[in-house]
C-alpha cells in the first residue's frame, strides 16, 4: 500500500480510463481509493478486501457510490460468482495472488487486467512478471506509471 492510501494519482487515472464502461473487479480494496477511481467510469465494480478493518474503512469511503459492491473475504471465494469481468485490478493479496494463474478465470477474451506497484526494470527472477508477461493467454506490457513505479496491463486473449 502507498503511504496510508491505496493508489497513486497516475494509477487512478489509468484505472479510470481502462475500466470505463466495463463490468469491473478489484482484488484488494484497502481503503477504497482505487475503487473510487474505477467506479468513476466503470459500469459497475465488485471489489473485495480480505481485512475486515480495512473493508470497514472502504465501506465508509464508498457509501455514496451506487455502482460499487464491496465484499469481505478471499477473492477466490467471493469474486467468481460475479465473473466474468471485463476489467480486473489485481491490487491486493501480494505475490500469492499476483502469481495465481486462476485469477485469469475471472475474465473472458478481451478482459483487461492491471497490476501496479512494480519496480521498473527489475531483472531478477520474478514470478509475477513470468506469469503476466510470459503467458500465452495474455497480450501484455509493462508501463511506467511514474519515474520510479511500473504497472502491467494485460488483455486476456484465450
Amino acid at each position: 500500500m502507498t503511504a496510508g492510501g491505496s493508489s497513486r494519482p497516475e494509477v487512478q487515472a489509468l484505472l479510470r480510463s481502462l475500466a470505463a464502461g466495463r463490468h469491473a473487479a478489484e482484488i484488494g480494496t484497502a481503503f477504497g481509493e482505487g475503487a473510487l477511481a474505477i467506479a468513476a467510469k466503470a459500469a459497475d465494480l465488485v471489489t473485495v478486501e480480505l481485512d475486515p478493518d480495512r473493508a470497514e474503512s472502504a465501506r465508509l469511503a464508498l457509501a455514496d457510490v451506487a455502482n460499487v459492491m464491496l465484499l469481505v473475504g478471499d477473492w477466490r471465494d467471493v469474486l467468481p460468482p460475479h465473473a466474468p469481468f471485463d476489467f480486473v485490478f489485481v491490487d491486493g493479496g501480494g505475490q500469492e495472488t499476483k502469481t495465481d494463474a486462476s485469477v485469469l478465470d475471472l475474465g473472458r477474451s478481451g478482459t483487461i487486467f492491471v497490476l501496479d506497484d512494480l519496480t521498473p526494470g527489475y531483472r531478477g527472477p520474478d514470478p509475477v512478471r513470468e506469469l503476466w508477461l510470459g503467458s500465452d493467454r495474455l497480450a501484455s506490457a509493462e508501463i511506467l506509471t511514474t519515474p520510479t513505479t511500473a504497472a502491467i496491463v494485460a488483455t486476456l486473449v484465450s
